[in-house]
C-alpha cells in the first residue's frame, strides 16, 4: 500500500486533511457548547445567552458539515484517481506481456486484479483519508476534552475502552482470514464464469449444460457461503459497539448523578462527558473497522503490484538502431531456435532462410511442426533462444518493437476481431486509412462482396471476437486488415484455412500484384496454397527438413511428398 502512495496527489491529500482538521474541531466544540447552554442558559433562565450561543452552535454545525463534505470530496477524488492510475498501469503492463507472462497469471485473475482488487484499494484509501485519519485525533481530542471537564469520571474509559477493544479484536480476528480467502474465490468464480461464456458452443455441442451449471453453482455457492460467513461474524460488531456504549453511559450516569447530587458536577458537564465518551467509543470502532479492512487492501495491493512488477521478457534496447525501409524490407532467419518455457525440446530448431523484397516464402508442415511459432517470432512476439532474425540486416532485438511492428502486416492463425465496426477493425493497423483503401483491401481479400451485402457495409457492427461472422468471413477481414497496413513484411499465419479452394486461388492471384514490393510469408497446410511461392520451407517436428520450389520439393523431399500425396488422392484429385 505504501508503494502506491507515489501515484497519489499530495495537494489533494493536504486539502483533505485540512478539511478533516476543521471537522474535528467542530465535532469537539459541539459538546462544550451544549454544556454551556445547559449550565449557563437553561439552568439560569438566560434566554439571551441561549440565543447567542445557539447561533454559535449553528455556525460550528455549518462549519463541520462543510468541512466534512470537503474532506469527502477530496478523499473520493484521490481514491478514485488512484484506482484510475492503477488500472491504467496494469493495462499498460499486461498489454506488453508475452503469452508466457499471461499464462503465468491466467486471464481470470488478471481481470479480478484489475477490477475487484483495485476497488478494494480504492475503498481502503477512502477509509484511510476519512476514517483512519479522523478516528485517532477524534479519540485523543475527545479524551482530552472529557478529562478537562470532569477528571473524576475519566476512570470509566479505563473499563469501557479495553472491553470494547477486546470484543472488536475477537470479531476481527475471526473474520479477517475469511475476507482474505474471498479474493481467491473471486478469481475462481470469474474463471468458471468466463470459461462458460467463451466455451458455450462446445458446452452445447457436448451436451454439458447441466455439468457446467453445476460447476458454476459450486463456485458461486462457495463464494456466497464464504461471504455470508464473513459478514455474519462482522455483524456482531455493531451489537458489541451498542453494548459498550450503553454500559459506558450507565456508568457515567450512575457516577455522574452522585457527583451532581453533592454539588461536585454540573448537569451540562454530564451531558458533555457522555457525548465525548460516545465520540471516543465510536472512534475506537471506526479505527477497528479500518484496521480490519487494511489487510484486505494490503492483499489487494500485493496482488496488483505482483502484476505491475512483473518484468517484460521482451524489452526495447537502450540504444535502438534505425531501420532503413525506403526500398522495402528483407527478412532473414539465421540458425534460429526457440523453446517454450518449461519445454524439453525446442519448438523450432536451426531455421535458416533469406527473404527479399517482392519474394514469397511459404512454410508448410504437419500440426505441431512449429509453423505458428515461426510466424510469432517475426514481429518479436517471442524472442529467439539462439540465432538471430534480421530485417534489412538489423537484428530485430536491436530495434524498437513499435518500429519493427509498423513494418509488419500480420494475419494471425486465429482471426481475432474486436467489437466495433468493420471500418474500425480494418483501420486497426493504419488509423488514417481511407474508405477507398479499405474497400481495395477487402476486394483483394475476397471479402468485398459479403461486406457489400450487409445493410451497414463498413459500419456493420462486429461483436466481440467477430462472433456474428463465419470463420471464412473473419479470416478475410483479418487478411484485409493486414493488407490495409501496407506493411513491408506481410505474414499470413494459416489464414487461408477456412477458405474454399476457389476463394483461396482467387485471393492468391489478387495478392500477387499487391505484394510485389513486400516480403510475404505464407504459412499453410494445403499444397495448393503454397505451389506458386518463390521458396517453400518444409517443417517437421520443429526442424527444417526441406527448402526449395514446389517442383524441386515434390521430386526430392519425402515429407513434402507425403503431404502432397495425402491431399491429392482419391476424390481430391
Amino acid at each position: 500500500m505504501i508503494r502506491l502512495g507515489k501515484w497519489m496527489n499530495p495537494w489533494r491529500i493536504f486539502l483533505s486533511l485540512v478539511f478533516l482538521a476543521v471537522q474535528i474541531v467542530g465535532m469537539l466544540a459541539m459538546p462544550t457548547i451544549t454544556a454551556n447552554i445547559i449550565d449557563y442558559g437553561v439552568a439560569e433562565g438566560n434566554i439571551d445567552y441561549i440565543v447567542q450561543t445557539g447561533f454559535i452552535m449553528l455556525g460550528f454545525t455549518f462549519l463541520t458539515i462543510t468541512s466534512a463534505l470537503g474532506n469527502v470530496y477530496f478523499a473520493a477524488k484521490e481514491s478514485q484517481g488512484l484506482g484510475d492510475k492503477i488500472r491504467r498501469k496494469i493495462y499498460t503492463t499486461v498489454a506488453y506481456f508475452t503469452n508466457e507472462e499471461i499464462d503465468k497469471f491466467g486471464t481470470s485473475t488478471l481481470i479480478t486484479r484489475t477490477t475487484n482488487d483495485v476497488m478494494q484499494i480504492q475503498f481502503v484509501m477512502m477509509m484511510v483519508l476519512r476514517v483512519m485519519a479522523l478516528s485517532p485525533f477524534l479519540m485523543i481530542g475527545a479524551g482530552i476534552m472529557a478529562f478537562t471537564r470532569e477528571p473524576q469520571l475519566a476512570f470509566v474509559f479505563l473499563i469501557s475502552i479495553p472491553a470494547l477493544g477486546l470484543l472488536l479484536y475477537l470479531i476481527l480476528r475471526a473474520t479477517s482470514p475469511i475476507f482474505k480467502s474471498l479474493q481467491l474465490k473471486t478469481d475462481k468464480l470469474n474463471r468458471v464464469f468466463r470459461e462458460g461464456l467463451t466455451g458455450i458452443r462446445v458446452i452445447r455441442a457436448f451436451n454439458k449444460d447441466k455439468y457446467e451449471k453445476e460447476r458454476f453453482d459450486d463456485a458461486n455457492w462457495d463464494f456466497a457461503s464464504t461471504s455470508i460467513k464473513a459478514f455474519t461474524r462482522l455483524a456482531f460488531m455493531m451489537p458489541a459497539m451498542t453494548f459498550a456504549i450503553s454500559i459506558t453511559n450507565i456508568m457515567i450516569i450512575w457516577f455522574g448523578s452522585q457527583l451532581i447530587s453533592v454539588g461536585d458536577m454540573q448537569v451540562g458537564n454530564l451531558v458533555a462527558f457522555m457525548t465525548y465518551a460516545m465520540q471516543i467509543l465510536i472512534g475506537v470502532m471506526m479505527l477497528s473497522q479500518s484496521l480490519f479492512f487494511l489487510p484486505r487492501g494490503q492483499v489487494a495491493a500485493s496482488r496488483v503490484l505482483e502484476v505491475i512488477d512483473t518484468p517484460n521478457i521482451i524489452k526495447d534496447p537502450k540504444s535502438p538502431k534505425e531501420l532503413a525501409t525506403k526500398d522495402g524490407a528483407s527478412l532473414a532467419f539465421n540458425d534460429v531456435s526457440y523453446r517454450y518455457p518449461g519445454a524439453e525440446k525446442p519448438a523450432v530448431c536451426n531455421i535458416d532462410f533469406t527473404l527479399k523484397k517482392g519474394e514469397r516464402l511459404a512454410i508448410i508442415g504437419g500440426t505441431g511442426s512449429g509453423k505458428t511459432t515461426l510466424a510469432n517470432l517475426i514481429p518479436r512476439l517471442y524472442d529467439v533462444e539462439s540465432g538471430s532474425i534480421k530485417v534489412n540486416g538489423k537484428d530485430i532485438r536491436e530495434v524498437e518493437q513499435g518500429k519493427l511492428r509498423q513494418l509488419v502486416g500480420f494475419a494471425p492463425q486465429k482471426a481475432i476481431l474486436f467489437s466495433g465496426t468493420i471500418r474500425d477493425n480494418l483501420k486497426y493497423g493504419k488509423p488514417d486509412a481511407t474508405d477507398k483503401e479499405i474497400w481495395h483491401a477487402l476486394d483483394v481479400a475476397q471479402g468485398k462482396d459479403f461486406v457489400l451485402g450487409l445493410s451497414d457495409q463498413l459500419d456493420a457492427y462486429v461483436e466481440q471476437g467477430g462472433g456474428n461472422f463465419s470463420g471464412g468471413q473473419r479470416q478475410r477481414l483479418s487478411i484485409a486488415r493486414a493488407l490495409v497496413t501496407e506493411g513491408d513484411i506481410l505474414v499470413f499465419d494459416d489464414s487461408f484455412s477456412a477458405l474454399d479452394f476457389k476463394t483461396d486461388a482467387k485471393l492468391r492471384e489478387a495478392l500477387e500484384p499487391e505484394t510485389k514490393d513486400a516480403a510475404v510469408v505464407i504459412i499453410a497446410q494445403r499444397i495448393s496454397t503454397v505451389v506458386d511461392a518463390n521458396q517453400i520451407i518444409v517443417l517437421d517436428k520443429g526442424k527444417m527438413v526441406g527448402k526449395g520450389t514446389h517442383k524441386e520439393l515434390k521430386e526430392t523431399n519425402k515429407v513434402y511428398q507425403e503431404i502432397m500425396d495425402s491431399q491429392l488422392k482419391g476424390e481430391d484429385i
